[in-house]
């Protein structure tokens, strides 16, 4: 009897050792499907990191429209005034982008701005967001 269950034993273990793994049809079909839901998924990430660009540099319009009108009211300067770089960073919080180099986040300097004026997009960054930020989305900050 020990000989016909060693035997099954052996079959057993036989016909294990050939089914294990996965064949190359099998891997291919996998990276396959890996490739396609790749393929659909990065150009969304892509635009959602380009809106969510073009909504940091609108929120840095509007800080920087508020700083401008902080200063302009504590050094009472009047409509017209241009008020520079190092000037109206000092009313942003300290260490953040804005504050440290007075660029968006694409780079491009704001600049000095003028008190009573609604900073503008700049041109080198509309031109980047365009296509996934049109002229409502900037408004009033648009171009």
């Amino acid at each position: 009897m020990s000989g016909a269950i060693s035997s099954i034993l052996i079959m057993n273990t036989s016909t294990a050792k050939s089914h294990r793994g996965f064949t190359l049809v099998e891997i291919m079909i996998v990276v396959a499907i890996i490739a396609l839901l790749a393929a659909i998924a990065v150009p969304g990430f892509l635009r959602a990191r380009k809106r969510s660009q073009a909504s940091r540099i609108l929120n840095d319009l509007r800080m920087i429209d508020s700083a401008v009108d902080q200063y302009a009211i504590e050094t009472n300067r009047t409509t017209g005034a241009t008020v520079n770089i190092t000037d109206w960073t000092n009313y942003l919080k300290k260490g953040s982008l804005l504050y440290n180099s007075g660029n968006s986040l694409l780079g491009s300097p704001y600049g000095a701005q003028v008190v009573d004026t609604i900073p503008t997009v700049p041109p080198n960054d509309y031109a980047t967001l365009s296509d996934v930020a049109g002229v409502g989305f900037w408004s009033p900050y648009g171009p």
